[in-house]
């Protein structure tokens, strides 16, 4: 049998590239035959000046989502196997891969009144973002968790989950989770649990057990203070995220400091046992834009996915620029810029403004002391 290269080490004319002779031809093909490469001809590659993502900038209309997930609704069960009816945003530059950036997977979920989604649990951490609708619990560590419009519910890896429908209605909503990154690091665990919940675990709290013990403000309890891989507070309601960015707004207008730049509130969601990110390996945000605002350009290593929770505006990342409304995704690669004009009205939003929910690998980078964030000037 004769053995044979994956690959071609190709000789390049250029000033920084030995002469083409067929001496050099001849030490490639041996390069090719023992599996190696030469740095000399890959460096550009592998260590560009700035970064250079695979992924590219795009959009997701939420519309369209929303009514293919409908249909699916309609013909794919929820079961064992399948597991979940969940929709992966499969970015157009990664090769068909079902991933929204190199590290990040985004989804909307969809279930069908009545319908259970079975227990299982993974090491990915996962959240679940609700631009609108109610009426599902998730079920997490047989907590019963109530998901309505605009709240925030993190999960941390190798926690047992399950969701149930309630209502009368369908119920569709976001997922994020750390898929890309640990496929690629080659690290990943997944167990199936039970095929069906309990009956008490189908019950409709109005808070769980989660929030009953951690959803207090700067206050915890000492009996389960500890070590936590994410957050142990399962949904971070709407409610104080509004009133958080409208304190921020407000005091800028009496004239003191809080916002990251003139009409620009930031927000971000965290582990109340240590004020740290909310999940090892996303970093979950909310921006609110004021009518008429424009945002600087910033750029930052690792990516982004966005959606936009209420209000309409322009978005411009990188050669890339769209207008978005309430539901619509969109990604921020490495290192592109972005920035967002707010174009929202009073009649047309809840709050008047453009409001946007972002998470990033940001936790991933920062622990390898890899992230870098710059704000463009643009007076």
């Amino acid at each position: 049998m004769t053995d044979t290269s994956p690959f071609t080490v190709v000789a390049k004319e250029g000033p920084d590239q030995p002469p083409v002779t067929p001496e050099l031809e001849d030490l490639y093909r041996g390069f090719e035959k023992a599996l190696l490469v030469p740095l000399w001809t890959e460096i550009g590659g592998l260590m560009p000046h700035q970064p250079a993502s695979k992924a590219t900038p795009h959009l997701w209309e939420w519309t369209t989502l929303v009514e293919l997930a409908g249909k699916a609704g309609e013909l794919v069960p929820v079961g064992r196997g399948g597991e979940r009816r969940a929709i992966a945003l499969a970015n157009p530059s990664l090769g068909g891969r079902p991933y929204a950036t190199p590290t990040l997977w985004a989804a909307i979920q969809y279930l069908m009144p009545g319908e259970d989604a079975p227990e299982h649990r993974h090491t990915q951490n996962a959240f679940r973002f609700v631009v609108e609708g109610e009426g599902v619990w998730t079920v997490v560590e047989r907590d019963p968790v109530p998901m309505r419009r605009g709240d925030f519910l993190p999960q941390a890896g190798m926690h047992w989950h399950a969701h149930h429908n309630a209502a009368s209605t369908p119920m569709a909503w976001i997922d994020g989770l750390d898929i890309p990154f640990q496929y690629e690091v080659e690290s990943q665990f997944f167990d199936f649990g039970r095929d069906t919940i309990s009956e008490a675990e189908h019950a409709t709290p109005d808070r769980s057990r989660a929030e009953r013990l951690w959803g207090h403000p700067g206050i915890a309890p000492v009996s389960q203070l500890g070590s936590l891989p994410g957050s142990p507070l399962l949904a971070y309601r709407w409610v104080d995220t509004d009133a958080a960015l409208v304190d921020q707004l407000d005091l800028e207008r009496e004239g003191f400091p809080g916002v990251v730049e003139p009409g620009h509130a930031l927000v971000r969601f965290t582990n109340p046992t240590n004020g740290g990110d909310v999940l090892p390996t996303i970093r979950t945000q909310f921006h609110r834009v004021t009518p008429g605002t424009q945002t600087a350009p910033r750029r930052e290593t690792g990516s982004s996915v966005y959606q936009v929770f209420d209000g309409s505006g322009r978005v411009t990342v990188g050669d890339h620029a769209w207008s978005v409304t309430r539901g619509d995704l969109f990604v921020v690669p490495s290192w592109q810029p972005f920035s967002v004009v707010s174009q929202a009205s009073a009649s047309d939003s809840d709050s008047g403004a453009l409001d946007l929910f972002q998470f990033s690998d940001a936790p991933i980078l920062e622990r390898l002391n890899l992230f870098k964030s710059t704000v463009e000037d643009h007076s």
